[in-house]
């Protein structure tokens, strides 16, 4: 561990700007911080883990770490990163977001801690209840127009042909009211986030300091995105989100297993809380034996344990090892069928499967794998094709239901990364041949 907090973030790559003498006053005192967490959803999802990161690091170096749950502001919705305006939600819809969303920062954050406990707040506490006359006469006249169009958040949307409404307008105040709020009933003098709040950050630092001629301070982080220039968290499946009913833990451990190995390390440095020497070592396991992926199992098996718990950990390393190798004929179906939830598949009536079997190069043009049975049967010739993880060789191959998974499922795998999955169903429909290649993602370890 650093010094101190600063430091801390600097090492691991979490510092994109920060206002002057925030970095003195994080090494000199205990400082009480908070980041705003948007209450658009009733779960939060990997993109909000390095803002959560930043907070319970905050806490375990004996800071003071305030999580604002956005149920004013999310009525109002926050134009940063947004090309169009957001649909607005109820009270109704917040308030069960929000319950959602304090359920999982209780994962990383100890609101029990007997010396710096961390906070949950609500700012609909304060922003319901504000008058418009005296909001516009004690706050509104220290925002100029000019301020606020001269902010990136607001500029770009000013260059969309939708523009930006009064209403998202005002988001800006809003969020520096917040900041006053907390600084004046906790003595807050530190906000964090991502580097996109930069300027709603500063504008509530500019209020303190006309207010209160108090200094007050903003840190913001890197957006992440991957090495291939995708938003990180979004992958052809969906979003990866943190609640288990949204993403199960065996597809959340798998994205996080899936890592390119230009990113892991830094992941590892974003998302674990463990220290430079121990992330140095997995550094030059990438660079010695990035075969071995050990960079990518001790990153899943952290974070998945951190937001689901060490069980689930258990279970989709054990799933995975069956997964991935022969012993998947071990499991049952409902199992494959479990762990591959997110898998494309299909069901099949062809009674093709209880006689002299199907065309292995049939099912991979049917399924999407192969553009056509030409395609199927050069990958088959190729060794590229795996039939419940067993290679298959020729392409004159006929699948039987007796080679199915308890007679009812097949995996179709085109190397290790694409599957597909097939369920006999003689009661349903047959497979239909389709000429297009699909994208077929499902689980994957390299």
């Amino acid at each position: 561990m650093a010094a101190d907090l600063f430091s801390e973030f600097e090492w691991r790559g979490m510092v994109v700007e920060s206002t002057e003498g925030a970095r003195d006053l994080l090494a000199r005192e205990k400082v009480t911080a908070y980041i705003g967490f948007d209450p658009t959803a009733s779960s939060l999802h990997v993109g909000s883990l390095l803002v959560i990161m930043a907070l319970a690091r905050l806490q375990r170096f004996g800071h003071h770490a305030i999580a604002i749950a956005g149920g004013g502001t999310g009525m109002i919705g926050d134009p940063s990163g947004k090309a169009q305006e957001r649909t607005l939600m109820s009270l109704e819809q917040i308030e069960e977001n929000l319950r959602g969303i304090k359920a999982q920062l209780a994962h990383f954050l100890d609101f029990d801690a007997p010396t710096n406990p961390a906070r949950i707040v609500n700012n609909a506490d304060w922003l319901t209840k504000l008058n418009l006359m005296e909001f516009l006469r004690d706050i509104g006249k220290y925002f100029t127009v000019n301020y606020m169009l001269a902010k990136e958040s607001v500029k770009r949307r000013l260059e969309q042909e939708e523009g930006i409404s009064y209403t998202e307008f005002t988001y800006l105040m809003l969020q520096a009211y917040d900041f006053l709020t907390l600084y004046d009933r906790y003595g807050c003098r530190l906000q964090m986030g991502g580097s996109d709040q930069w300027g709603n950050i500063t504008a509530g630092c500019d209020l303190i300091r006309k207010l209160r001629g108090a200094q007050a301070h903003g840190l913001v982080l890197p957006l992440v995105t991957t090495s291939s220039g995708v938003k990180f968290g979004k992958t052809e499946a969906g979003t990866i989100w943190l609640d288990p009913q949204r993403t199960s833990p065996f597809r959340f451990y798998q994205f996080w297993l899936n890592t390119d190995d230009r990113d892991v390390v830094a992941y590892v440095k974003y998302f674990t809380f463990l220290d430079e020497q121990a992330i140095a070592a997995l550094e030059r396991a990438v660079v010695a034996a990035p075969e071995t992926r050990e960079a990518q199992r001790v990153l899943a098996r952290e974070v998945t344990g951190a937001v689901h718990g060490q069980e689930a950990v258990a279970r989709a390393e054990r799933a995975s090892a069956l997964l991935f190798g022969e012993g998947i004929t071990e499991l049952k179906a409902d199992e494959v069928l479990a762990v591959l939830e997110d898998a494309p598949s299909s069901e099949s009536s062809d009674q093709r499967f209880r006689a002299d079997g199907v065309p292995i190069a049939e099912l991979l043009s049917s399924t999407g794998l192969a553009s056509s049975k030409s395609e199927a049967a050069r990958l088959v010739r190729s060794g590229g094709v795996y039939v419940n993880n067993r290679r298959v060789t020729d392409e004159r191959k006929r699948l039987t239901q007796d080679e199915a998974i308890e007679g009812t499922v097949f995996v179709l795998g085109r190397g290790q990364r694409q599957k597909h999955v097939i369920k006999l169903n003689f009661g349903g429909p047959a497979l239909t041949e389709r000429t297009g290649n699909d994208e077929n993602t499902g689980s994957d370890e390299k």
